[in-house]
């Protein structure tokens, strides 16, 4: 699947409209488009069979390129097996540094 298909203008431009809708980046990376005008970047990925979803942030708080950079070092921990939810309590709890400092609001069912 071909991977960085956004342009900072077309994430700047998009518009909202009646309902949710999505704009693609490639490789699960997408913004999701809300009604009330917010922009969401989401990573979709599996992981062990199940689909998963990884909230990385808001337009404009996260750029094209920040989300671009997280949605790589998620996909690194993805393929090690680790769940973000798994991580996070790791680093916490280890006093170690989350490796997304702009994720920490960040959600992954």
């Amino acid at each position: 699947m071909p991977e960085n298909l956004l342009t900072d203008l077309k994430v700047r431009s998009a518009k909202s409209t009646d309902r949710d809708w999505k704009l693609s980046d490639g490789g699960g990376l997408f913004l999701l488009v809300k009604p009330t005008g917010g922009k969401l970047w989401r990573w979709k990925y599996r992981l062990q069979g199940k689909e998963n979803l990884f909230a990385i942030g808001g337009f404009p708080q996260v750029s094209l390129a920040e989300a671009r950079a997280a949605r790589e070092k998620a996909r690194t921990l993805v393929k090690q097996g680790i769940h973000r939810e798994e991580l996070a309590g790791c680093c916490r709890t280890n006093g170690q540094e989350w490796p997304f400092p702009f994720l920490d609001g960040a959600v992954a069912p």
